[in-house]
């Protein structure tokens, strides 16, 4: 191998080493403002008190649309991760995948599709479809999985938490209206506020994640 070789492939390698330190970076970074947004929940009028929107999930997107679907993923795993570390869980973890699942059915799919064509109308489908994705995903999630593990974390029955659906809308009566009137409209909110703090502010902060090596 000619000394000229040697030192393109040193060149590269010093490149991919910058690359990954500077993505392992952002990922970090990105999760620990997601933590911070955690701790900023807001409670609706149409469901019960233990449904709050955060926005924690704007740096994952973000994370999404300027690093790639896979960096957005993790940082997701890791905003849950150190979520559990610092409160610890009353669900045994599964409420922690169920919304590692939730937050990833959002964000994902819309980094997926930015990828194709970074324009603002695929990130606007993309976002779209996210939000889309989230609801049905939530909805299913939340039905089989989190109410049901939340019923026991608190030593009720499901029927318990549908009761206290229905102090807050009548029309709650059941796992399916609850599912319906509260969920649904809960990750629709959501998604829909989440996509449109990325799509504003989005464009102004992506220099600072472009991973260039000078």
């Amino acid at each position: 191998m000619s000394t000229e070789t040697k030192v393109t492939v040193r060149s590269q390698e010093q490149v991919k080493e910058k690359f990954g330190v500077r993505a392992l970076v952002n990922i970090g970074m990105l999760a620990a403002i997601a933590i911070i947004l955690m701790l900023f929940e807001i409670p609706l009028p149409f469901a019960p008190s233990f449904y709050e929107i955060d926005f924690s999930e704007v740096p994952v997107m973000v994370g999404c649309f300027a690093m790639g679907p896979f960096a957005g993923a993790l940082i997701e795993f890791v905003k849950i991760l150190l979520n559990f570390v610092f409160t610890g869980t009353d669900t045994a973890g599964v409420g922690e995948l169920a919304n590692f699942i939730i937050g990833c059915s959002l964000c994902v799919p819309a980094g997926l599709i930015y990828r194709r064509k970074r324009t603002r109308t695929t990130a606007l489908i993309g976002m779209a479809v996210g939000t889309v994705a989230m609801t049905v995903i939530g909805c299913v999630v939340n039905a089989y999985v989190l109410l049901p593990t939340f019923a026991a974390a608190f030593g009720m029955p499901v029927s318990g938490l549908i009761e206290m659906g229905t102090a807050v809308n009548p029309n709650i009566t059941s796992l399916s209206t609850f599912v319906i009137f509260a969920v649904a409209p809960f990750n629709l909110l959501k998604g829909a506020l989440v996509s449109v703090i990325v799509f504003l502010i989005y464009k102004k902060i992506s220099p600072i994640f472009r991973m260039r090596v000078s």
